[in-house]
Parts: C-alpha cells; structure tokens; sequence
C-alpha cells in the first residue's frame, strides 16, 4: 500500500486534526457564504488550516471564528478576487501565516444575468473578470509553491457550472466563463501533473444558494457602484409546483445544498481522488444526463 493510501485508510473520520486533510493549507475564495462556507467549514472539519477569503471581510471573519470555535484553524483574507493585486495578497499572507499552499479553492463568483441581445459590455467583461480571469491569476501566483518536487497532497479546484457545459438562457456571459474554466483546469492538469498538482473542475447543478434564490428576495451585488440583483425570477413559485407536482427534470427530485456542494469538493481535494486530475465533476442529481 503506497504511503498516500495508508494515510487515507487512516484518517477517514470527522474529528478536527485527524481528517483526510490533515495539516494541509486550503485556500477558499468567496468562502463568506453559501457552498464556499460550507467548503470551508468541511475542510477545517478534516483537518486542514482554511484561508478564508471574501470581499466582505465581516463575513469571511465570521466563519473563521466558526472553524476556531470548533476547534480548527483558519485565518481571513478579504478582498476582491479581480483586483490585480488580490493574488499576491493571499498567497503571501497564506504562506507567512502557514509556510505552504496545498489546496486553492476557486469558488468566488456571481452571475449578471440579460438577454444576449441586450447584454452591455461590462456584463460581460466582469463575469470574465471573476470566473475566468482570477482563478487564472490566483493559481499562477502560486505556482512556486506548488510546482515542487514532493509527495504532498496538492490540488486546483476550479469551480464551473452546468451552464458552461449546455449553456442557458440570458447567460451568455456566464456560460462563456464557466466553458472557459474547463479549459484552464485542465491545462493545469496538463502542465502541472509531472509535480504532483491535481486540477479538477466541479460543475454545479441547481444548488440552492443565493444565485438560485427568488430575485424577489432582494439579493444582491454592488459592481462597480451598480447594484444588480441576483437569482431567478419566479424561482419561489417554480419551485414550489415542482415540489407539489415532482415535475422536476431533476432525477432525485430536489436542488443540491451547500453542504452536498463542498462534499464534492472535498472529495476532489481529498487523497480519495488522488488519481483523478483533468475531471469535471457534474454534481446535478443527475439533471442533464
């Protein structure tokens, strides 16, 4: 049994500091809330020292103290994944406060949703921005500490969405994104493999979170002093005669939560996948098959 494997068979519990990441560095962007809290919550759970990072630095101190309370490690990193100085930032505070990066969770990212006839140019050009641009930045700010000789547990987790992979209505933008990750993630698994770096994608379905919330609940985002409002017109409604009538095209009948979103990632970071790299994982309860 290779040494990787043992410390799997040996470490697959849910006591902090004896998890499947134990003593490992994961970076985590838009890790205020929803999936990328939970990620956050769950890699700490098993064992690894988070980076929590979010552009509103009151949220992303609260599930440190979250972690803390329950007995991890964790520190906060806030600020806006697009500004070109973001990159440096996180990893130099990562690597002060913990020596190394094992992990990078690329999660942070909303949606601005027209019609693609109707969609202006700087719709377009930040869901790029933050989906396409940044992941691409962060990942290259940190490749003198993961492209090194070792045996260390080292991944990318590039998150995308089902919209990259079938596109959808009144995203064009999003779903250019989304597409274009794929592309990058496994471009790393391409030139980083020969160290070691593991580069996956995890495309997401319907998770409940606040992209997929009724529009009418009032969720929104300030871009470039412009608030857009997030979620899906109607969705309260939809849902509600989806539930009463099961005519969901979702096969198991209901949306992802947050949580069952981060256990896909933890999977993929975990040394379960430890032969798995250049994958897109659809976590869609078996939506679009």
């Amino acid at each position: 049994m290779s040494n990787r494997l043992a410390q799997v068979s040996g470490h697959i519990t849910n006591v902090y500091g004896r998890g499947m990441l134990v003593g490992e560095v994961a970076i985590i962007t838009g890790a205020g809330q929803g999936i990328g809290r939970s990620a956050a919550l769950l890699f700490a759970k098993e064992g690894a020292k988070v980076v929590v990072s979010d552009i509103d630095q009151t949220k992303a101190e609260a599930v440190v103290a979250e972690i803390k309370n329950a007995g991890g490690e964790a520190i906060a990193v806030a600020g806006d994944v697009g500004a070109d100085d973001f990159p440096k930032k996180i990893v130099d505070a990562t690597v002060s406060q913990y020596g190394g990066i094992n992990h990078i969770v690329n999660n942070a990212g909303f949606t601005y949703d027209k019609m693609l006839h109707t969609m202006p140019d700087d719709a377009y050009d930040i869901i790029m921005k933050i989906h396409v641009r940044a992941p691409f930045r962060l990942v290259r700010a940190a490749a003198p500490h993961l492209r090194t000789k070792s045996d260390a547990n080292k991944s990318i987790i590039n998150v995308s969405s089902t919209t990259g992979l079938h596109g959808n209505v009144g995203q064009a933008n999003y779903a250019a994104a989304k597409a274009a990750v794929v592309g990058l993630t496994k471009t790393i698994c391409k030139e980083w493999g020969p160290y070691g770096v593991r580069a996956n994608t995890v495309a997401f379905g319907f998770i409940h979170t606040r992209l997929t919330a009724d529009k009418a609940d009032g969720a929104e985002i300030v871009i470039d002093g412009k608030k857009v409002a997030l979620g899906i017109p109607g969705a309260n409604k939809n849902r509600s005669a989806e539930t009463v009538n099961a005519a969901s095209d979702i096969p198991l009948r209901r949306g992802g939560t947050a949580d069952e979103a981060a256990s896909a990632m933890l999977f993929l970071a975990s040394p379960l996948a430890s032969y798995i790299s250049g994958h897109t994982l659809e976590v869609t309860g078996g939506r679009g098959i």
